[in-house]
This record gives structure tokens, sequence and C-alpha cells, in this order.
């Protein structure tokens, strides 16, 4: 059988989910991501921590309206371990 290899950083359940959210878009706002997710503004910072040291997540921040807007989008790098994770995961599975 063939050993399949995980990319653990992406494994964990919540960067699993932001990068599933994150693939199919160009970006998105840090808000919409964490209203997905139920989580609060520390776990998610944390998770897009990690995911950004790894160069997998690119951060934008944008002034509007007074505030501060930070929107996520994957890198190339992060795109294709992303889909590398989830081929992986449909040997296991498929």
């Amino acid at each position: 059988m063939k050993k399949v290899k995980f990319d653990t950083l992406i494994h964990a359940p919540n960067r699993l989910m932001i990068c599933a959210l994150l693939e199919p878009l160009a970006e998105m706002e840090f808000a919409l991501v964490k209203k997905h997710l139920a989580v609060s503004d520390s776990v998610l910072s944390k998770h897009i921590k990690a995911l950004s040291d790894a160069d997998y997540l690119f951060l934008n921040k944008v002034a509007r309206d007074g505030r501060q807007h930070t929107w996520l989008s994957l890198t190339t790098k992060g795109l294709d371990a992303y889909n590398a994770h989830v081929r992986a995961l449909k040997e296991i599975v498929g």
C-alpha cells in the first residue's frame, strides 16, 4: 500500500476548513471566515498566523470606514499544499 503523506499544518480541523473556504475564492474577509468557523477572533488569528508563517496564506489589510478589514487568500504554495492534502485524504477514503 502506498504511504499517504498528510500536511500536518493543514490537517488541523480549523486550518483545513480555512483552506477549504478559501480554495474556490480569490479572497474572503476575516469576519466571514470567523462566522463560518464559529470561533473567536483569537482562535482564528492563531490559525491564520500558522498558515501565514508557512506562506500558505496572504493577508491583505485594508482601511475602510475608519476600521481595518483583513482579507485572506491562499498563496500558490498554500493552494498546492491544500490540493495535495485533499488528494492524500481521497486516497485513504477513495
